[in-house]
């Protein structure tokens, strides 16, 4: 039941990410890491505020192999 919450927590994350212009296979947080590497003030905001549940979350979440089917890029 664990892994069936945490697969619809990552769906969610990964529509909301779709929904803004993202790549659908792309979470929020990895897309947030990626402009805040690039010094982007919406993703230092938003990793900022992740920070507080999981350290450093944004830059855990990288996935370099996704975020190239992005609609609006950042």
């Amino acid at each position: 039941m664990k892994q069936y919450l945490w697969n619809l927590l990552i769906m969610l994350d990964e529509i909301g990410n779709t929904l803004t212009g993202g790549d659908p296979g792309e979470t929020i947080s990895s897309r947030a890491g990626k402009a805040m590497q690039e010094g982007k003030v919406w993703g230092c905001v938003l990793c900022r505020f992740l920070d507080l549940f999981q350290k450093n979350h944004c830059q855990l979440s990288i996935d370099k192999n996704d975020g190239s089917r992005a609609v609006i890029p950042d």
